[in-house]
């Protein structure tokens, strides 16, 4: 009896196949790479059409070996590893490593790993993609050249142990050239003026100033509001002019690689990080009890938008059985790839719309069951009819000045029963926006209304918000940098190599990141150019294409690269970027202390490393008593970085909260009150287990400081 050996990356992936493959089929799991280039030196000869030289990963031995042994046994050999560059590179290595011609039908490949998409993969295998692997071999290198090269200058001018990457540089000088923004942005004042309206005895309803002698309303300063406030006193109000629309909202279309990034960051929290390590889990296959080991997403990294027609009709039977025939669009929704997204994939989706999340909770952890139910409501969303919405536009006369009062109802929920898209701090896009619940009366044009009062209310122009994992993702893609397997490890890097932080959920560029970012923008504009580095993007997408040669790739790159590196060791001075002293001895060695940047923030570090290793956490004062002593609680942080508050007097003092302690008071049990900031609210809760009283901003504002708004009444 013929056998077949498949290989796969992982495990969980192997365990999943084997369900579906029988038991003339063996499964095997390479884990990953099995060669690649060597750490410990260059390992591409650039004289050579930059020929790189492969050794197996350290630690990959007995897996090579094992998976020799069964070749041996083995009638057939299918390599499935993941269906992109990445997998690709995967197989072709491991045919190299195990002799198996790379033109023989030894590759199959598989969007989700249900029963019927592997079985059909299992009938069709075809060739290794040399232009796929030449794509990935380009970056590899590309990534290399730079890495290798750039690291060790910054190393002699600037700090042991700092490293550059190519792609890594660019996300750094955005987060660096936003913080330039935010420092150098100058706040201008403006004032905003309410009507608060009273049609006959009982219907009230408010309208914003928008208009002053037919030009769009701006009112700089508070003498400016109280001229025009003077210039109402007795103003008649009238009705000019009532617009009434039907707008439809179209649904947000299934997830990319990117979106479902920025959408667990929006609404679970999640980083990009710990979002891919759970949707690989949801696509490799998860046992459910009877079911078995089964793929419950389709793959993970894909810029596509595309959904099978199978998937399609699928989930209008589903939509129809659990909604109704309405909720049904009369044409599919289809939505056009970005610019030059790769369209080979699928748009992640669930591999079965009847599996509901909560039918199969018991068998996934709290953040899998999360995910997963994120991506079933988003796909289900995608494809229900468009929301029909009623919106209400009332414009108001009172001499030269025009007020506006607008508003929304929900006509026809659609899509909306099941799924709304998150949005992000600065999101002014209006189809992103959430409906304005201000209910109008029923008004005429030509109508009196009664001002019952005017209230202005005092602004300031804001800077542009720092990024976030979701916003910085989102501007990666928009920008052409990186690929939806890169966004991930992008935003890791910059976190571990110290250039940047995450602060209550924002990136701040570290000082030591401010200092590369210029020498980079100095030396090497194109390195950190976002322009050249998105080019270089699509030239690799073009290798793919098989429309340029991916060795004339590097060439074009290197040479230049090589000619800028001679100038820059020669022109950079040594850069010095001193650790700030504190007073706080060393107790193993009597040295003072510096304040260093790691992956978490700030920490103690003794000067006299590598002799001395000493370290220590970094106690950042909060400005609070402990309620439990003399002390005051400081910010601490645990192994793993997550932030806590503890006592100073520790451990003579044990109290702890996870959450940013204030000096407000519990006005139910007199307890310390804590602020936390959920899916974009503030809330105050009490840090008394017992007592759990809960306030939000807007409660706390009116218990500690007086409103800043102003009601002026109108007689």
């Amino acid at each position: 009896m013929a056998n077949t050996l498949v290989i796969v990356e992982s495990p969980a992936k192997a365990k999943s196949l084997g369900k579906f493959l029988g038991r003339r089929f063996i499964v095997k799991a390479s884990m990953g790479h099995v060669r690649d280039l060597p750490k410990s030196q260059f390992g591409v000869d650039v004289q050579e059409s930059f020929k790189p030289k492969y050794i197996t990963i350290r630690g990959k031995g007995d897996i090579i070996k094992e998976l020799k042994a069964a070749t041996k046994k083995a009638d057939k050999i299918l390599l499935a590893s993941d269906p992109d560059r990445e997998g690709e590179a995967i197989a072709w290595h491991l045919a190299n490593v195990l002799a198996i011609d790379e033109k023989s039908p030894c590759r199959i490949e598989f969007n989700e790993i249900t029963k019927q998409a592997v079985q059909k993969a299992v009938k069709q295998p075809r060739p290794i993609d040399l232009q796929r692997v030449e794509a990935q071999q380009a970056r590899r290198i590309l990534d290399r050249l730079v890495g290798y090269n750039l690291s060790p200058l910054l190393w002699r001018k600037v700090k042991k142990g700092l490293s550059a990457g190519r792609v890594q540089s660019v996300a750094m000088r955005l987060i660096s050239d936003r913080e330039e923004e935010i420092q150098s942005f100058v706040s201008e004042e403006y004032w905003s003026l309410l009507a608060k309206l009273l049609r006959g005895k009982g219907s009230h309803f408010e309208a914003k100033l928008h208009r002053i002698n037919g030009e769009k309303a701006h009112i700089p300063d508070e003498k400016t509001v109280k001229k025009i406030i003077s210039d109402l006193q007795g103003a008649a109000y009238q009705v000019s002019s009532v617009n009434k629309k039907e707008k439809k909202r179209q649904p947000a279309p299934p997830f990319t690689t990117s979106s479902m990034q920025q959408e667990a960051y929006r609404k679970l929290n999640f980083t990009a990080r710990k979002t891919m390590m759970v949707a690989q889990q949801l696509y490799e296959g998860l046992d459910l009890g009877k079911e078995g080991p089964v793929g419950l997403v389709t793959y993970i990294r894909t810029d596509s938008t595309r959904i099978s027609e199978t998937a399609e009709q699928e989930s209008r039977e589903y939509i129809e059985e659990k909604y109704g025939k309405e909720y049904i669009p009369e044409v599919v929704r289809r939505v056009a790839p970005k610019g030059r997204a790769q369209d080979a994939h699928e748009a992640i989706r669930p591999t079965a719309v009847g599996r509901e999340p909560d039918s199969i909770k018991d068998f996934l952890t709290r953040d899998q069951y999360k995910l997963y139910k994120l991506i079933w409501l988003r796909f289900v969303a995608s494809q229900m009819s468009p929301a029909l919405i009623d919106t209400t536009s009332i414009d108001i006369e009172a001499g030269s000045y025009l007020f506006r009062a607008t508003g929304s109802i929900i006509k026809f929920p659609g899509f909306m029963q099941v799924y709304i898209e998150g949005r992000d701090e600065g999101d002014d896009n209006p189809d992103n926006a959430s409906l304005d619940d201000n209910l109008l009366p029923e008004l005429k044009e030509g109508e009196k209304v009664k001002v019952v009062s005017l209230v202005p209310k005092q602004h300031f122009t804001q800077p542009p918000p720092r990024y976030t994992d979701a916003t910085l993702i989102r501007t990666l893609e928009e920008k052409g940098i990186g690929r939806p397997s890169t966004y991930a490890p992008i935003v890791d890097t910059i976190i571990k190599r110290g250039y940047v932080i995450r602060e209550k959920k924002n990136f701040y560029p570290t000082e030591l990141g401010q200092v590369v970012v210029e020498l980079l923008k100095q030396y090497f504009p194109n390195i950190i150019d976002v322009e050249f580095t998105a080019d270089l993007e699509r030239k690799l997408d073009d290798v793919e294409e098989g429309d340029i040669d991916w060795a004339k790739v590097l060439e074009d790159f290197y040479y230049p690269f090589k000619e800028t590196l001679t100038i820059a060791e020669k022109e950079i001075e040594h850069i010095q970027v001193e650790d700030e002293v504190t007073d706080e001895i060393c107790e193993q060695c009597g040295r003072n202390l510096v304040i260093k940047m790691g992956r978490f923030g700030k920490f103690l570090a003794c000067p006299g490393f590598p002799e001395c290793r000493n370290t220590k956490p970094l106690l950042e004062p909060t400005g609070v008593s402990c309620p439990k002593c003399a002390g005051e609680l400081v910010l601490r942080r645990s192994k793993k970085g997550r932030k806590f508050y503890g006592c100073s007097n520790y451990p003579d003092c044990d109290f702890v909260v996870w959450d940013q302690p204030t000096n407000e008071k519990c006005p139910n049990c007199g307890s310390l009150m804590v602020k936390k900031e959920n899916k974009g609210k503030i809330v105050y809760r009490c840090s008394n287990k017992e007592c759990k009283n809960e306030i939000n901003d807007v409660q706390m504002e009116k218990q500690t400081v007086n409103s800043n708004e102003t009601s002026i009444s109108v007689h």
